[in-house]
This record gives structure tokens, sequence and C-alpha cells, in this order.
């Protein structure tokens, strides 16, 4: 009997040393935090050609964080409710990110959603108050989300909402559409005259989908929600005032739609900028109804968040959730302006100059002489760029980035090309390059193709869209 019970007794002994020895299982997780961005008034209100002062805030702009962790990798995705982030901007906040978290620069996304209700933050190093500003609350974000981290599950879903996205790019009947600042007419133009008899076709495609990925404690409390739609700001603000736009108020109704307002730590909603670089809310084939001020981005913001909570009712959440992150900056050709654009440019500012002030246009209205200065700028920049892009992978998700406003079809050859899928692509991370078409679009014209709005060689989707292939085949499971 007493050797029985020594058995026994030294049997529990090496159970529990054995069960000691097994390494624990990674647990998921995932924390969010917001930081507030909202700039002092008086500064200037970016995203037509000429500034003005900002008078009113009508609502706040943030920077949303989302940080994840695997138990081996971590990532954070910060969305900017800005009309976009300098590479000088998103590298100053990713460097202090790492100082004080030790996160990994490659492994943080900063991106813009391209309201054009708020004030720059494109500068260049060395950055001036507002840019130090954004920098430093972008990374307490990140460290206040990394400091909500729990056990968590995900949840990939995706919403169709096809009556908010319009290609605003149209061919046009020939010869009709009006000179473009060069003196040339271009075969498409952007914003067209609503049903126009001069209108032809759309350009190029639209992307309905609403694209999420939702996160949860494992008794179901929300903890984030990222979202990616494929639409241009919406606008439609007063004169001077601060806004999201649609991206804030999306986030506002989604947070009310899953009773999640008051939650602590707090729940946190973002709406990124998919890929709509030719994408509005306008329908040019029939005339549109005037609206007040802010009633249309509200419309779409609570469309979306409707149908986003309608979507997350069949989610299927999981918390065996990996995480991989990839971060390249290639060189690619900038813009090339040729002898004959540079002389006109000279030739334009020169007589602009020279022009009695009397005869002189107002600047807004002033396209030539504004395009003649942008065209010598870029004509003196460096001939090749840096052109940061990244792949994370959540789950079994891609997401990639561009810093460009990246044209529509651009993403749906992401979409259906990536080798991790689902996918989905989004704009303006990372920095600011201006447009981003196809090539073939470059001999149709239009505003988004004109030196000095596009900013990279026509061939810069191409080798982008190649090196996030490799990319995301790399950091495929």
């Amino acid at each position: 009997m007493m050797n029985r019970c020594l058995l026994w007794i030294v049997g529990c002994l090496l159970s529990t040393q054995l069960l000691a020895a097994e390494p624990a299982q990674p647990v998921f997780r995932a924390g969010a935090a917001t930081s507030n961005l909202t700039p002092f008034l008086g500064g200037a209100v970016i995203g037509g050609f000429v500034p003005f002062p900002a008078t009113n805030v009508h609502d706040e702009l943030h920077a949303r964080c989302l940080a994840l962790d695997d138990g081996k990798t971590q990532l954070a995705l910060v969305v900017c409710d800005l009309l976009g982030v300098s590479h000088d901007v998103s590298n100053a906040a990713r460097k202090l990110i790492q100082e004080n978290t030790g996160l990994p620069p490659e492994n943080v996304l900063i991106c813009a959603v391209h309201t054009h209700s708020a004030c720059t933050a494109l500068g260049k190093a060395p950055l001036d108050e507002y840019h130090t500003f954004v920098a430093r609350r972008i990374a307490d974000g990140v460290q206040n989300a990394l400091a909500t981290l729990r056990p968590a599950q995900m949840a990939w879903v995706t919403a169709e909402a096809p009556d908010h996205v319009h290609n605003r790019r149209w061919v046009m009947k020939p010869g009709t559409a009006p000179p473009n600042p060069f003196g040339v007419v271009d075969q498409v133009k952007m914003n067209p005259p609503v049903a126009s008899p001069d209108l032809v076709e759309p350009a190029g495609p639209t992307d309905p989908t609403v694209s999420v990925i939702a996160f949860r404690e494992p008794d179901g409390r929300p903890i984030a929600l990222f979202s990616a739609y494929s639409l241009h700001y919406v606008g439609g603000v007063k004169h001077g005032d601060i806004s999201a736009d649609y991206y804030g108020m999306y986030c506002n109704e989604m947070a009310r739609r899953l009773d999640a307002q008051r939650l602590d730590p707090p729940f946190v909603a973002m709406m990124a900028n998919g890929t709509s670089g030719d994408i509005n809310s306008i329908n040019f084939r029939e005339p549109r109804p005037s609206l007040p001020p802010y009633a249309k981005m509200r419309m779409i913001a609570e469309d979306l968040a409707a149908k986003v909570h309608a979507a997350l009712a069949k989610a299927e959440y999981r918390d065996d959730v990996t995480l991989a992150a990839r971060y390249r900056e290639p060189m690619l050709d900038r813009r090339q302006v040729s002898e004959e654009q540079l002389a006109w440019a000279k030739q334009k500012l020169a007589a602009a100059e020279a022009a009695p002030k009397s005869d002189k246009k107002p600047v807004r209205a002033d396209l030539p002489t504004i395009y003649a200065g942008r065209t010598l700028r870029l004509a003196a920049a460096p001939e090749k760029i840096p052109v940061p892009l990244q792949i994370l992978r959540i789950g079994s998700v891609c997401i990639g980035t561009m810093p460009t406003e990246v044209f529509c079809e651009i993403g749906l050859e992401f979409k259906k090309r990536s080798p991790i899928q689902p996918a989905f692509l989004l704009s303006l991370s990372h920095g600011y390059l201006g447009y981003l078409p196809t090539p073939r679009h470059f001999p149709l014209g239009g505003y988004e193709t004109w030196t000095g709005t596009n900013q990279l060689e026509p061939q810069a989707s191409v080798k982008m869209l190649d090196a996030l292939f490799e990319m995301a085949a790399e950091a495929k499971k």
C-alpha cells in the first residue's frame, strides 16, 4: 500500500513538472486609443489651391490608434484626421514610438483620411510647431493603445455601399473639355458639369466595398474597428471650419450603434482612405440636390455605419491570430519636366510678375501661374525619390499601403492579385506624393495627370504594386 502511495505522489510531481515545462500558448491581444490632433484656430486650412485660415472647429481631429500583439510580433495602425502626413512627420512619429515603446518603425502604419478641412501635416524636417505636435500626439496615441492591450478576437467582414462612389474622371466628346493650365485640351476632365451632353463615359471603375477588421474581447466587448472605403472626402463644410469629414462621423456612428460610447478602456472606430484618387460622391449622370453644410457627409457616414453594423452581426471571430509586417522604400523616378515645359513655366511666371497690379488675376483663379510654379519646383527636385511601401498581415488579412492618392483600379488589382487573401490597399500612408494614376491615364490627361499634381513616373503604379506583391509573399504564413 505504501509503495502505491509513493508511486502516485511521484507521478503527480512528474506530471506537474512536465506541465510547468510546457511553454504557454501565445495569446492574441488588441488595444486602442485616440489622440487629439486639432490645430489652433488661425492655422492654414489646406485642400484647395490657396490655403485660408481656420476660424471654427466643427468637430475635433484625432489620431485613431490600434495596437496588436500575437506574443511574438506587435503592430500599430494609426489613422489621422488629416489631408495627408508627410514622410518626415511619419518618420518623426515612428522614431518617438520606437524610443518610448520599442516598437520597430516598420511595424507601425501611419495614414491620413484626406479631409480637406484640416491644417497641413505635410512639412519637411526641421518640423514646425504643428508638425512636431502631430508627431508627438501620434506617438502618445500608440503608447496609450499599447497600454490597453488585452486578450482579443478578430473578425473580417465586408459591406457593399455602391451608391456613394462615382468615378470623377469622365471621357468628354472630342474638343469639349476646356484647355488645361498648360493650354492643352485633354480627353478626360475631372468633375465635369453634371448631366452635360458632352459626357461620354467614366474613365475608370469604382470600388463599393467597405473592408472591415473587427476586434473584441472574448466576452464580446468591442475593442476597435479598422475600416477602409474608397471614397474621397465628401466636403460641404462651412468656410473656415475644421472637420474630420465623413470619416469622423462614421467612427462616432459606429460607436453609437455598438453601444460602445462610454467603455473603459475606450472603443475606437477607424475609417481609413482606400483607393479613392479618382473617386468622389458626385453622380455626374444626373443633377444633384443642394444640401446644407454637413448633411451629405452625415448621410453617407450613417449609411456606411448601418451597413457595417449589419455585416458585423454575421462576423465569425477567432483568437488564433498571427501578425507580420514588411516595409521598404524603393527609389522611383520623379515625373520628368521637358525643356518645353520648363521654358513655358519660366515665361509664365515672368509674365505674371511683370504684369501691372491692376491686370493680375486673383491667385485662386490663375491656374496656369500656379502650375508654372509647381513645374519649376518639380524640375528642381532630385530625379529619384524614396517611396515608402508597407504590408501588414493581420491573421489571414493583408493590408498594403502607398504614399499617394491611389486610383481605384490599382486598389482593385491589389485585392485581386495579392498573395495573401483577403486584401485591401490604403492611400496616403507615410507620405504624400501626389496622385497615382495607372500608365493608361497619362495620354488621356485630366487634373490627376498634370505635371505638378502628379509627381512620379508614369510606370510608378506598376513598380509599386510589384514591390507590394513581393513583400506580401514574404509576409504570408
